[in-house]
């Protein structure tokens, strides 16, 4: 079983580089089976992580950024895959 954790932030004004080294330099108390990063128009980070666990498990997920450096509350997202 596996779970795809989301994580999708929209940097203050024109901070999406330091969001993005942010998020880039978190580091998770263990280690999930992939983890991406992504950057988008609008100043967004996109962080997906792999966890070979059921969906409602409890693993480990980036946190809130501080205050300044983020313009709304974090998105977070789980998906389980789809066989065939």
């Amino acid at each position: 079983m596996s779970v795809a954790l989301m994580w999708e932030a929209k940097a203050a004004g024109d901070r999406g580089a330091d969001l993005l080294a942010w998020a880039r330099a978190q580091e998770l108390p263990a280690a999930p089976l992939r983890r991406e990063t992504f950057r988008a128009p609008g100043e967004r980070v996109l962080v997906i992580t792999w966890w070979d666990a059921a969906y409602d498990a409890d693993v480990p997920e980036l946190p809130e950024p501080e205050a300044g450096l983020v313009s709304r509350p974090v998105h977070r997202w789980r998906f389980e895959p789809v066989e065939g």
